[in-house]
Formats: structure tokens, C-alpha cells, sequence
């Protein structure tokens, strides 16, 4: 499955005002080499092992497949992964025909806000809502599994 996803800053708290849900996300990275991303993610009270390909025409779209595993199996990988464990909070704020998650991190990430739109392919049009800053799509440093390397 290809993943088409474009990725902003966020300018201010307005958008907690539009969300309809929001829950914990804890994640960590089995493997963050150039070509593929593993990646253990507790999402409320499901958890899943992702992999990802390499980013394409100019990191909107990438190669994604998914799993659900129990939370006890994400809870004893993620003892497996690379140092820098990320914990966020994911809004779901509906836009229009699109869904924005808009992620809130926390720990030594604390400040930052990004917010991503799926879309059904590249070149779909979507409303910017007032919240959304700079597109950083494509920027490696705004990648999760880029975080914390630095």
C-alpha cells in the first residue's frame, strides 16, 4: 500500500477546538535505516508494527504496511528499539473532505506540533484550515524516526 501524506507546523491550539478525538500515542523505531523505517506504535489501546519504505515524490508518498499486535507484544518491542522512545498526543480534527492528526509531542520533543492530511493522491487539493503553518512534507527532520538522531 502507498501512503500519499502531506506534513505542516501548526501555528496555535485552535485546532483542540475542532478535534473529535484525541488519544496516546508511545512509539518507538526496531530499525530507521534510509530505505526503511520498523516502527512499534501504541495508539490507545491498540498497538501495531509498521514498516515504511523510502519517501517519494518529494516525501509525499512512501510504501506502508501495517499490523495489529496486542499492547503486551508492542509493550516488549519497544525494550527492543532504538534509543528515543516518542510519546504524543494525536488529535483527529475533521477538515472538510479531509481528516487532519495533528501530534502533540511530549518529553524532549515537548513543543512541537505537527499536523498531517492523508490524501487520495498528490495532487488532491484539500482546505487549509487558520492553524496550519509551513509545509515541512519531505523535510527529514520532521520525519518521527528522525527525531531523535539529532
Amino acid at each position: 500500500m502507498v501512503e500519499i501524506e502531506r506534513k505542516f507546523l501548526v501555528l496555535d491550539e485552535s485546532y483542540k477546538r475542532q478535534a473529535t478525538a484525541c488519544y496516546p500515542i508511545k512509539q518507538g523505531y526496531l530499525s530507521r535505516v534510509p530505505n526503511r523505517t520498523v516502527r512499534i506504535r501504541i495508539k490507545g489501546d491498540k498497538a501495531y508494527i509498521t514498516i515504511k519504505g523510502r519517501s517519494t515524490n518529494g516525501g509525499i508518498s512512501r510504501f506502508e504496511w501495517e499490523h495489529e499486535i496486542s499492547v503486551a507484544e508492542a509493550e516488549e518491542l519497544l525494550k527492543l528499539c532504538e534509543k528515543g522512545i516518542i510519546e504524543k498526543s494525536r488529535y483527529i480534527v475533521p477538515i472538510g473532505n479531509h481528516v487532519f492528526e495533528v501530534d502533540e509531542f511530549y518529553g524532549e520533543l515537548q513543543g512541537r506540533v505537527l499536523a498531517e492530511v492523508e490524501l487520495n493522491n498528490i495532487n488532491e487539493e484539500f482546505e487549509y484550515p487558520s492553524w496550519l503553518g509551513e509545509e515541512v512534507t519531505g523535510n527529514p527532520a520532521y520525519y518521527n524516526s528522525a527525531m531523535y538522531k539529532k
